[in-house]
């Protein structure tokens, strides 16, 4: 699975000459984390999260940052669309981060949260089993004959004649998050 098919898209943006008040209403409007800061030409410039936001607001005798450019992270960490989703779950453990942008042709196309990986892994037995059926079409599509038993996330699957169950099952894998290695019948 893809970078590029997890994303939400369009990603909800925010620019360096924002006020911190608009960003703070952005992101709890959308009910998000954090945000990708564009420059002057949609380039990403940085990310804004909520901490980045909080810095300064409840602190006495502080004066509080007016524009986003002032409190966002100019180091940020993106992925490809076309990065596999085991890479971004990587990147997003190592660098402690719950959001990551997505790029095609370095514009900001998506987002990737925590939350957007765990619905993917969260999905129902039934959810999963269309998934891993779905793959099965997609990849074999004059062989109809496959059938599908999915339990507590874990394959059950047995299908036509000749094909390599080492293949089908690092083929599930790979494109169905959320499923245990299946289990090929006879």
């Amino acid at each position: 699975m893809l970078a590029g098919e997890v994303m939400r898209s369009p990603a909800i943006t925010l620019r360096r000459d924002d006020s911190v008040r608009r960003a703070i209403r952005v992101l709890y409007d959308h009910d998000i984390t954090a945000a990708p800061v564009l420059g002057e030409h949609g380039e990403l410039v940085g990310m804004v999260s909520e901490i980045d936001l909080l810095c300064g607001a409840f602190t006495p005798g502080v004066s509080a940052p007016r524009a986003v450019g002032d409190v966002m992270s100019r180091q940020v960490s993106s992925v490809e669309d076309t990065t596999d989703a085991r890479v971004l779950t990587d990147l997003m453990i190592t660098k402690r981060v719950k959001s990551v942008p997505v790029l095609r042709d370095e514009r900001v196309v998506g987002m990737v949260s925590r939350r957007d990986l765990m619905a993917l892994l969260a999905r129902s037995d039934d959810e999963l089993r269309e998934a891993v059926l779905a793959a099965l079409r997609e990849r074999y599509p004059s062989d109809a004959s496959w059938e599908v038993l999915v339990r507590d996330g874990e394959i059950d699957l047995r299908g036509p004649e000749g094909q390599g169950p080492g293949h089908v099952a690092d083929l599930l894998e790979r494109t169905v998050p959320g499923v245990r290695p299946a289990r090929l019948l006879g």
